[in-house]
């Protein structure tokens, strides 16, 4: 492999010249400069990216951390994150798993965004404490090289909850999602407030879920069982969502008719199922975009880095109706 010191003797200059000449520094002349990148194209030097980052300690890479790439969900986050980054000058590489944690320790990106529960908060505090950049859209924590770009999960969950009691029904379900997932934990937190404030006469209860499919056809199998009348059911995410759908269709009750479904996160296929899915909407990639946007604003160092929230609206459908009398 042709290195800058193959470039210097082919040239007849010093190692530090052909440096300057390969990165643009106005000490060499033009015609000194020329003459060096001449020889390296004829020499076909290719520049060591590794030693470069290190000289300089950039990458212009930036890292999205997930614990999984399971389910609808994340395409359209990773597409508004890569836009941004792009347009900025920066790539994108999508990490998942414990052993790619290192990737921050070593140097090899300028920043991370974290969706990823298999990071601990003190695993990330460490990092910030190191200088590492870092958005979180899965927790809260304080750190000046920490910002948080969150889903207000509170409020989505509230409309959810809120819209099923406003159609009447007084038997409530909450599928809920991972042990753990402060996505989960904070729409759970909210289902209970809203139930909490409606007063006496709301039977309700949680059923475990795990945000795939296989948890919404487990839990339309336990309120079928128990089934004594119109249900409406919060499932946390829509995935769960449309496992109940896939669930339903093998028993004599019906979506919208027995069993009134609210999902979370408005996926694609929501808009496709019939009886049209009740959802939490948001923008996806406009959460990947932001977290992308405010990593660079913390990375370059300018100030102008802040926390975010995401906002969602409730899309009505005919999944959910009014109770019966």
């Amino acid at each position: 492999m042709v290195s800058i010191k193959d470039i210097a003797k082919h040239a007849g200059v010093s190692i530090s010249t052909v440096s300057y000449a390969l990165n643009g520094n106005p000490k060499v002349t033009e015609e000194t400069s020329k003459r060096i990148l001449a020889v390296a194209k004829e020499l076909n030097y290719v520049p060591n990216a590794a030693a470069r980052s290190l000289k300089k300690r950039e990458t212009r890479i930036i890292g999205a951390f997930l614990t999984t790439f399971e389910g609808a969900f994340y395409g359209k986050l990773l597409q508004g994150m890569k836009e941004e980054m792009n347009k900025r000058g920066y790539d994108l590489v999508v990490c998942s798993g414990t052993q790619s944690h290192r990737m921050l320790s070593e140097g090899m990106l300028d920043g991370a965004i974290i969706l990823d529960s298999l990071f601990s908060d003190e695993e990330l505090l460490l990092h910030a404490n190191r200088g590492h950049k870092l958005v979180v859209l899965d927790r809260e924590l304080s750190h000046e090289n920490i910002v948080q770009v969150l889903l207000d999960n509170k409020a989505g969950a509230t409309f959810a909850m809120d819209y099923l009691i406003r159609q009447g029904h007084k038997k409530l379900y909450a599928v809920t999602g991972p042990e753990g997932s402060f996505d989960s934990e904070q729409r759970l937190a909210a289902a209970r407030q809203t139930v909490a404030r409606s007063g006496p006469g709301i039977r309700y209860e949680e059923i475990p879920g795990n945000f795939d499919m296989a948890s919404g056809i487990a839990a339309a199998a336990r309120i079928v069982a128990e089934y004594d009348g119109p249900a409406g059911v919060f499932c946390l995410n829509d995935e769960m969502a449309i496992g109940m759908y896939h669930a339903l269709k093998e028993t004599p009750y019906r979506i919208g008719e027995h069993i009134h479904v609210v999902g979370f996160d408005h996926i694609d296929v929501a808009d496709y199922v019939q009886p049209r899915l009740a959802t939490v909407d948001y923008s996806e990639r406009r959460w990947g975009s932001v977290a992308a946007e405010q990593l660079i604003k913390l990375i370059e160092g300018n100030g102008a880095a802040e926390h975010e929230r995401i906002y969602v609206t409730l899309v009505e459908g005919d999944s959910v109706k009014r109770a019966a009398g």
